[in-house]
């Protein structure tokens, strides 16, 4: 059985790993800042000579985008530094490493879907330490996986689609912008897709390391992404009725700037694995169900 490390194992990504690692034949060891701090070299060095894995994960994040901007040492320290780390600690015990990115890294003026090629501008201090960490993982470590997602969702943890639940249930009309556009991405999905590079690499010897694009197919506004959960909620008995009106990211101003669009293109990853994640209308109607699901058994 293959044996792998993942970092960040309580956040929406990392709990989506650890439930369908067994499925993949992956005995998977799940860490986050209470077994250890990877903003810490030395425990980095500890921990992953203790675990012995086969190749690490790393979706361990600062992920509040707003806060970065007065936090920029810890959001350099976690997404920055600490891939670093991990990418120098997996070196010395020649195994390879999958970082976590996201699609931040971009600033958001193209028309067309990015795709890895394409320069890197990030707006925010959440975006700028991410593509740093982009950055070390590639310096440090040759045998790496540079996986960008995107607009992240999942059952567990907190997410857009469960605010606008919780808002859907408090409030009969809510504002949301519908001028940022991207991809909104199952983190079910995304763990399940990175489970399948993990066997692929252990059997394979002519992995294409690099970059690489991974998000649910489509691209929408967040307005129409909201207006899309409460159809599906309706239906399902979450929600009453909510209308969705649409504002401008003027109207609704935020600490750490946007990119107006950020969808990317996933055809690289396709091509190299043979990895395509459905599209996000689909898989926005699983993640609905399970949380209705949830809330039955609860």
């Amino acid at each position: 059985m293959m044996r792998i490390l993942l970092t960040g194992a309580k956040g929406q990504l990392g709990w989506e790993i650890l439930q369908q690692a067994p499925d993949h034949g992956i005995n998977c060891i799940g860490i986050d800042i209470d077994q250890a701090d990877i903003t810490d070299p030395d425990q980095v060095t500890r921990v992953v000579a203790d675990s012995r894995p086969e190749l690490v994960i790393n979706s361990a994040a600062y992920t509040r985008v707003d806060v970065a901007e007065t936090e920029s040492e810890a959001a350099f320290a976690v997404n920055r530094d600490a891939a670093g780390h991990l990418a120098r600690a997996c070196r010395e015990i020649h195994i390879p490493m999958i970082q976590i990115s996201t699609d931040f890294v971009f600033d958001g003026q193209l028309s067309r879907p990015y795709v890895e090629t394409d320069p890197v501008e990030p707006l925010s201090v959440y975006g700028k330490s991410k593509a740093a960490g982009e950055s070390v993982v590639r310096k440090a470590i040759n045998e790496h996986l540079i996986i960008r997602i995107a607009w992240l969702y999942g059952v567990h943890g907190q997410n857009f689609v469960k605010s606008m639940l919780r808002l859907g249930r408090e409030h009969k009309q809510l504002r949301v912008v519908s001028d940022q556009v991207g991809c909104p991405t199952f983190a079910a999905d995304v763990a399940g897709a990175l489970l399948t590079l993990c066997r692929r690499i252990e059997s394979r010897r002519d992995t294409r390391w690099g970059t690489y694009h991974l998000c649910g197919r489509g691209a929408v506004s967040w307005h129409g992404f909201a207006e899309k959960i409460f159809e599906i909620a309706q239906g399902l008995g979450l929600t009453g009725r909510v209308a969705v009106k649409s504002i401008s990211s003027a109207e609704y101003p935020t600490p750490a700037p946007r990119p107006a669009f950020s969808a990317m293109s996933c055809e690289k990853i396709r091509d190299q694995f043979a990895v395509l994640l459905p599209r996000w209308q689909t898989s926005l109607a699983e993640m609905l169900k399970r949380h209705a699901e949830f809330d039955e058994k609860h």
